[in-house]
């Protein structure tokens, strides 16, 4: 296994729509497994909602307003955790949600974005459904919260290189 371990990024967002929505959580975690999400009060040009999406990953929309943190907040506190490249399993959606997000904070991310895809050898592309479903099964986590997502996809990560 890589001496320096990667590190994931999630997002869950206000709906999958790839024109009006944005991310209403991230997650991250680090090589060393250590963890941490933020809720993202949505900035007031973010009015997109979905129902549906809200019923998947439990978030409403009032606990976005109480809870979440600005904008500002959350990238700011991205740039001073990650470096280099974070891997997703979702590039195209993460992509979006995260340039939302640096764009309504008018920043700029101190790190990169790549597809857990690019970590992958072809053995472990093949690999990766079941053994992510095994570690799903195994960790019990509640699913489509960033944080959790982030850490399954690292102990997936894991488990594949482990070989």
């Amino acid at each position: 296994m890589p001496s320096e371990l990667p590190s994931f990024i999630d997002f869950e967002a206000s709906s999958l729509d790839l024109v009006a929505s944005y991310p209403i959580e991230v997650g991250i975690c680090l090589g060393n497994g250590d963890v941490k999400s933020w809720l993202i009060k949505p900035h007031v040009l973010w009015k997109d909602w979905s129902e549906r999406a809200a019923r998947i990953h439990g978030i409403d929309r009032d606990q976005l307003e109480s809870e979440g943190l600005e904008v500002h907040q959350v990238a700011q506190e991205l740039n001073e955790t990650l470096t280099g490249i974070v891997y997703c399993d979702a590039w195209t959606f993460d992509s979006f949600w995260l340039h939302r997000l640096y764009k309504a904070a008018q920043m700029k991310p101190g790190f990169q974005l790549d597809s857990i895809a690019s970590l992958l050898s072809d053995a472990q592309v093949r690999c990766w459904q079941d053994v992510h479903k095994a570690v799903i099964d195994e960790m019990q986590l509640t699913r489509h919260r960033a944080e959790n997502d982030a850490r399954i996809l690292h102990q997936t990560w894991i488990r594949l290189n482990a070989e």
